[in-house]
């Protein structure tokens, strides 16, 4: 079931297309990856439901329903573009924006620092914001977002300003949270970061969606039928026993051996390129190439 279904979405400003007859499926309980590059209207989409702004035409469904301003409450919105009172105290506004979701008192302040504890930032709790690093702040702000526990998350580059052993922190929590029923939309350039959370994914270009899928059906689809192997002993002459469509890609020499690319007219030559080589080598390693997100990312977006 889709929990967000978003309709010939179109939006323009002045004389600026932002947004051209866009549609998306959000599934529930799954992490949906925005993606394209700069400009291309993923942050206008993501205004438009959060009815920060709304669309010249099409529609937004959030669970069957037409969008809605009592649905506010139900999404948890991280923008790209942070914003806390730098002269407040940390503990003193996260309380404020928890009351703002309509958390008590109590359960705001319960429940902050329990989180608070877990992002090791405890000891900021009455420093003012204008104290905190960067990475700190967005810990703060991430905090406040899930915290009264939304159908639906919305990160914009959420990972932006952490180190590595953060963002490892981060990605787990996300994902614990799409365990636990969340649905995310996850808005991103970083493609591993696609790679290692995300289920399904839509690209947007030039206003325009023009890629959807799950991220293991799309790169599954764009496959080149190139296969990497690895074999023992001396350079053997590949050319003279591989049959003339097998084209190889390139070859090189590695500790204790060999290494070889080569394209095949189609996945079902697979078989006899393994036979054909281990009649006359070993073979250490032999796996098909499978394209990363970034390269799709880069060739549709390079295309379009």
């Amino acid at each position: 079931m889709d929990l967000l279904v978003v309709e010939n979405i179109t939006k323009t400003f002045a004389k600026h297309r932002a947004l051209n007859d866009v549609s998306i499926n959000v599934p529930e309980g799954s992490i949906y990856g925005l993606l394209g590059p700069n400009g291309a209207g993923k942050t206008t989409l993501i205004r438009i439901i959060n009815q920060i702004t709304g669309p010249d035409s099409g529609k937004v469904l959030l669970n069957g329903e037409p969008l809605q301003p009592k649905h506010i409450a139900n999404i948890g919105y991280l923008p790209e573009e942070r914003g806390l009172y730098k002269k407040m105290k940390v503990g003193e506004q996260a309380m404020y924006l928890a009351m703002l979701k309509g958390l008590s008192k109590k359960e705001a302040k319960d429940q902050l620092k329990i989180w608070f504890k877990k992002f090791d930032i405890a000891p900021w709790w009455d420093k003012k914001v204008e104290e905190l690093s960067k990475g700190m702040a967005q810990k703060v702000q991430f905090i406040v977002t899930i915290l009264h526990k939304p159908k639906l998350l919305i990160f914009d580059e959420p990972f932006s300003g952490f180190d590595p052993v953060n963002q490892e922190i981060l990605k787990a929590e996300i994902l614990d949270l799409r365990d636990q029923g969340a649905t995310v939309i996850f808005s991103t350039h970083n493609m591993s970061s696609v790679e290692e959370i995300c289920d399904h994914i839509a690209l947007i270009n030039k206003s325009k969606k023009i890629l959807e899928g799950s991220v293991s059906e799309i790169r599954d689809t764009y496959k080149k039928g190139t296969y990497e192997l690895e074999y023992d002993g001396n350079e053997v002459e590949l050319s003279k026993f591989l049959p003339i469509n097998f084209e190889i890609i390139s070859k090189q020499k590695i500790i204790k051996g060999h290494k070889a690319i080569i394209k095949l007219p189609s996945p079902t030559y697979s078989n006899e390129l393994l036979s054909t080589m281990m009649e006359h080598t070993h073979i250490r390693l032999f796996k098909e190439i499978i394209p990363s997100m970034n390269e799709i990312f880069i060739d549709k977006v390079t295309q379009d």
